[in-house]
């Protein structure tokens, strides 16, 4: 859900008064996006102070940290015998 979808939701309106640079910035940017001024600077505030997504503990389970690629685990378990049955030998 962006900003401007919370918009109705929440039902709140602020005007914000900002320096001539960074309002310059901000219609910038919105112009590179596509977007209204009022929509990016409302996803840029949600982004910062909106609820924070939770991070998957489990998601990094198995991550190596030995710095060894796949493929270099694939070689080390194919010279040491593992995973080859005895008659593919």
């Amino acid at each position: 859900m962006t900003a401007s979808q919370l918009g109705p939701i929440l039902g709140a309106m602020s005007t914000i008064e900002l320096p001539d640079d960074i309002a310059a910035a901000l219609a910038a940017a919105a112009a590179e996006r596509g977007v209204s001024v009022d929509e990016l600077a409302a996803d840029t505030i949600s982004a910062r102070f909106g609820p924070v997504r939770r991070k998957l503990s489990f998601a990094a389970i198995g991550a190596s940290t030995s710095g060894r690629s796949a493929a270099e685990a694939e070689q080390l378990l194919e010279e040491g015998g593992f995973g080859i049955d005895s008659a593919d030998r």
